[in-house]
């Protein structure tokens, strides 16, 4: 019995993997990219070519991953300013009540597990977000952030491959 719903408008590129119990719909997804277990990506969602989203991420409309991006476990994107489930009347709001708001995460970069993206920011090219950070503003290229709220630990180029703080004599 497979517990996965993807619907008819979803977009798939070539070789996609998507494990059980996802929910996908409205969005499109690049080749050879990997959606792990228990995740959700809704309408109007981008996922770019060779990404890797672990299990029990949300990816909500509004959200655009270019190519080569990682997302850890757990990772929560948001993309309203001001939610709210009722307007000023006392009447339930409906998708013509909210304005979506775009986040970004440029080619390369990677977000830890358990980490929070607020909207309308954008997380540059190889950027490294930290595992629980909680990001409220953009992320230069080629840095490092960790902590609530997110701020600059280091640059990219002060760690080797194997991701290890390189000495400096």
């Amino acid at each position: 019995m497979d517990f996965s719903r993807i619907s008819d408008d979803v977009e798939l590129g070539e070789d996609v993997k998507i494990y059980g119990f996802v929910n996908l719909y409205g969005c499109k997804i690049g080749d050879h990219s990997k959606v792990g277990t228990f995740v959700e990506i809704q309408k109007g969602a981008t996922i770019g070519s060779h990404c890797k989203v672990s299990s029990h991420t949300f990816i909500c409309e509004g959200v655009i991953l270019e190519d080569r991006v990682f997302i850890g476990h757990g990772v929560m994107f948001i993309n309203d300013l001001y939610p709210r489930s009722t307007n000023a009347d006392g009447s339930i709001q409906t998708e013509e009540d909210w304005h979506c708001v775009t986040t970004h995460v440029e080619e390369g970069a990677s977000i830890g597990s358990n980490a929070t993206i607020l909207c309308g920011v954008r997380i540059g090219k190889n950027a490294i977000v930290g595992a629980g950070a909680v990001v409220t503003k953009d992320v230069p290229p080629e840095t490092i952030v960790a902590g609530n709220p997110a701020r600059v630990i280091r640059t990219t180029t002060e760690i080797d491959n194997h991701g290890s703080t390189l000495l400096r004599s």
